[in-house]
């Protein structure tokens, strides 16, 4: 497997990217870099924004002592494949995500069971079963893009876009799955709704979900999201 490539973003910014396409091993190469970096914690880093195949690094050019920012990241990167324990053992944040299922929650539920042959309850079963990861936050403040669906799940987006998908649906649009932080234009196929807040601006930490984290749907019924929802 080739290295990255070192691309310029910005004044104040460099692109490192790993490949084009969307796939598992890319996208932990992406976030073992991130870790690396993060662990360096050099005086010039600002911040770091993982995508599926690449990593915005974010730099203080005042702190690089004059030197080309490339080679002052080329530096950094040096031994990130071959990571030392701890950061070779590092468990991601697991989040549980309770989801109530179509019910009026996931109005698609019921067309995508067809579409896809099968019962809404194996359906429900299915989505619900993978720990998935999330790749990366993007779309909007708080949307995760999760890796980790059934390939058989794979559904087409609608070929019209709603004008509003509620906040905190969980939907698949094509070969991914995801959660809509905010009531937002979106066409992808809804299956259900989490109670969950996932991005406030007047947290500490405003997104619920980090890129690198991994989290599990919990199927509920409407009650507990009604429970739940006004505990939030």
């Amino acid at each position: 497997m080739s290295g990255p490539r070192i691309e310029p973003l910005g004044d104040d910014a460099l692109l490192v990217r790993f490949g084009d396409g969307i796939d598992d091993d890319t996208n932990q190469r992406v976030h073992a870099l991130a870790r690396h970096l993060r662990h360096l914690a050099p005086v010039w880093l600002r911040d770091l924004v993982p995508a599926y195949a690449s990593l915005g690094v974010f730099f203080d050019s005042t702190c690089m002592s004059g030197d080309d920012p490339h080679d002052v990241v080329a530096k950094a990167m040096v031994g990130w494949a071959e990571l030392p324990t701890p950061l070779e053992n590092a468990t991601a944040t697991l989040h549980e995500i309770p989801v109530c299922y179509g019910a009026g929650f996931g109005e698609d539920l019921a067309t995508a069971a067809r579409e896809l042959g099968l019962e809404e309850a194996e359906l429900i079963a299915r989505h619900s079963a993978p720990h998935y990861r999330v790749a990366m936050i993007g779309f909007a403040p708080g949307f995760p893009y999760l890796l980790g669906l059934d390939p058989g799940l794979a559904l087409p987006r609608l070929a019209t876009p709603r004008a509003r998908v509620p906040a905190g649906s969980v939907a698949v649009g094509g070969a991914q799955t995801g959660i809509y932080p905010h009531a937002s234009p979106g066409g992808w196929r809804l299956l259900g709704r989490t109670p969950l807040v996932l991005f406030d601006a007047q947290r500490d930490v405003p997104s619920l979900l980090l890129p690198g984290d991994e989290i599990r749907f919990v199927p509920i019924d409407a009650q507990a999201f009604v429970a739940l929802a006004g505990n939030a």
